[in-house]
């Protein structure tokens, strides 16, 4: 290893330690009861998932894998409250998401959801930090401080200034992945995060959001294929044709 790359491991490693968080508490972040999910396709009612229950504990890591098609993308937007259930509650800190308004949804996505989108999502116009600063830019804040943390323990301090289509697959994630840390989520949602990675970029991706959902004692769901992915999480769960195994 060369003594750039020492070094910056050594700060990225400290500006994880930097968030870390004291709070050890453990006590149960996302409940999701009897939730079904259907389509009216023409004259035919599409079941995509059927008497969904789970839940995730603060800080816990859960991997929900399925074939293409299983239901597993779709319970992760009912999750995030990107979508609504047919049927079913999904409680986040006790709040009911299947009844809060779209306006009452965008507030809680930005305070207590970060989510990871397997083609990154970020905005073209934006630099790394600006893109980074979003979600506190919508809340009306500025936290300058919390920002250089986050790019330090992503590893994209030099890349700060740097735009979208300057930046590797690689890159890019790391940036969504900051960007999601940075209003300090109750519980993070990822769809695929290594989906459009080579195997180096994937791993280091994967290890760097594990790093960063422990110093921040978020709980992290994530949709996978992957099974050398999903050995990793505390708990994993599998969808067959809408249903949890």
């Amino acid at each position: 290893m060369t003594q750039n790359a020492s070094q910056s491991n050594t700060d990225a490693n400290n500006a994880q330690e930097n968030i870390a968080t004291n709070n050890s508490t453990v006590k149960k972040v996302l409940e999701a009861k009897q939730v079904n999910k259907s389509f009216q396709l023409e004259q035919t009612q599409i079941e995509v998932l059927k008497d969904i229950n789970l839940s995730v504990q603060s800080g816990e890591f859960v991997a929900i894998m399925g074939k293409s098609g299983s239901g597993k993308s779709t319970l992760l937007s009912l999750l995030a409250g990107l979508d609504q259930p047919t049927s079913g509650t999904i409680k986040l800190n006790d709040d009911d998401l299947t009844v809060m308004s779209e306006e009452q949804l965008a507030l809680k996505r930005q305070s207590d959801i970060g989510f990871v989108f397997q083609s990154f999502h970020l905005i073209p116009t934006l630099s790394v930090q600006e893109n980074i600063e979003f979600p506190l830019s919508i809340a009306r804040k500025q936290e300058p401080e919390k920002v250089k943390d986050l790019l330090e323990a992503v590893e994209l301090s030099h890349r700060a200034n740097s735009f979208p289509h300057q930046l590797s697959g690689g890159e890019k994630q790391r940036t969504a992945i900051a960007r999601a840390l940075v209003a300090n989520p109750q519980i993070l949602f990822a769809d695929e995060p290594t989906g459009n990675l080579d195997e180096k970029n994937a791993t280091q991706v994967m290890q760097l959001l594990l790093n960063l959902q422990q110093a921040y004692n978020t709980a992290l769901v994530i949709v996978t294929h992957d099974p050398s992915l999903a050995q990793l999480a505390d708990r994993t769960i599998t969808i067959v044709d809408g249903q949890l195994l």
